[in-house]
């Protein structure tokens, strides 16, 4: 596995190092050893799976308040999405800002969310999968979210999206700490 630093500060894009012969490939997707030697929480309380039926679907910008707060470790197993992240972090040095990575069922990439971070993605192609790991159960009373296209962001999505729940439509401003 590799694993390189996005520009939000404890974010991760983690790429799987593919072994390949004539039967096709092999890789390792989890390694618990390898996010603890970068000091990232490995831990693993659920496992989510998210079908798309429409290219340009919306889901985000979610995240859990405490003590709730959820480590995802997000990867496309169909289709293409667009991934976005958002640090929420009051003391962090990039809260407010945003970053963004493609993932595909061909790129085999991951990305590793913090807690504190929004989360939420948009589909690229029909018939999308998402497939996520979460540090911690989820938490109905703790969940929570801000507008997928608030301007205190200014997120760059590649179009607008054609499909959104009305929960997900409808999330607060992102209020300043």
């Amino acid at each position: 596995m590799t694993f390189t630093e996005c520009r939000l500060a404890g974010a991760w894009i983690i790429d799987v190092k593919a072994i390949q012969d004539d039967r096709g490939l092999f890789a390792m997707t989890w390694l618990p050893e390898e996010f603890k030697l970068r000091g990232l929480d490995p831990s693993l309380a659920q496992c989510n799976l998210s079908w798309n039926h429409k290219k340009g679907t919306l889901r985000g910008m979610h995240f859990q308040t405490a003590p709730h707060e959820q480590v995802k470790i997000v990867r496309c197993t169909r289709g293409a999405l667009l991934d976005v992240i958002v640090d929420l972090r009051p003391d962090s040095p990039t809260c407010g800002q945003w970053d963004s990575v493609e993932l595909t069922a061909d790129n085999r990439r991951m990305v590793y969310v913090p807690s504190g971070f929004a989360h939420g993605y948009l589909t690229l192609t029909d018939g999308t999968e998402a497939y996520y790991h979460t540090s911690a159960a989820w938490a109905p009373t703790a969940e929570s979210g801000v507008r997928w296209d608030d301007p205190a962001f200014g997120i760059v999505w590649p179009f607008a999206p054609v499909v959104i729940s009305a929960k997900d439509a409808n999330w607060p401003a992102f209020a300043q700490p």
